[in-house]
């Protein structure tokens, strides 16, 4: 990821989230503590967030900004919409270790409320023609088959979970 010199204190407090998740249960993480992991003071803390679950939707922001940024195309078929899905995937499987920290944490509803709202977003933007619910069920696809794909590791490979998913919400 890159980030312009403002996020770097994001960043920092990100990563020192996720380093004390790794050795520490996510309840008994204090912000003071996640604040001197990243070499911060609690009010820079509480500058750029205002609780720790904060933290992780940033991360999911920062994550869907670099994806986004990475796009150069809208689909406009399905081997279009294939091709998307196996980013989301390919990324997804990148940043896997986060994911298995917030899961272990049983935060992973911050992930679906987030993929809920920018699905909704995405949907009232670009596909106004669909209501809130097509929105709603693309979202939970995604997350129940990521969430899925995660507890076996990721293994699969990302173009048969992209198929699936393709197929089951692209009729040509």
């Amino acid at each position: 990821m890159e980030f312009a010199p403002e996020e770097y204190t994001r960043f920092y407090i990100v990563q020192a989230l996720f380093k004390l998740m790794n050795n520490y249960e996510y309840e008994k993480i204090s912000v003071t503590d996640i604040a001197e992991k990243a070499g911060v003071g609690r009010a820079t803390f509480y500058r750029y967030f205002k609780r720790k679950e904060d933290v992780i939707i940033y991360y999911f922001e920062r994550s869907t900004k670099d994806f986004v940024l990475g796009q150069r195309f809208y689909p406009r078929c399905k081997a279009d919409y294939t091709k998307t899905i196996e980013k989301v995937f390919k990324m997804f499987k990148e940043n896997k270790e986060p994911f298995k920290l917030i899961k272990k944490a049983r935060l992973e509803y911050l992930y679906l409320d987030y993929l809920n709202i920018n699905f909704i977003k995405s949907f009232e933007e670009d596909y106004p023609q669909h209501d809130k619910y097509t929105a709603y069920l693309y979202a939970g696809m995604l997350f129940n088959i990521s969430m899925a794909w995660l507890d076996n590791d990721c293994e699969e490979p990302v173009e048969k979970l992209a198929r699936i998913m393709v197929d089951a919400i692209y009729f040509e």
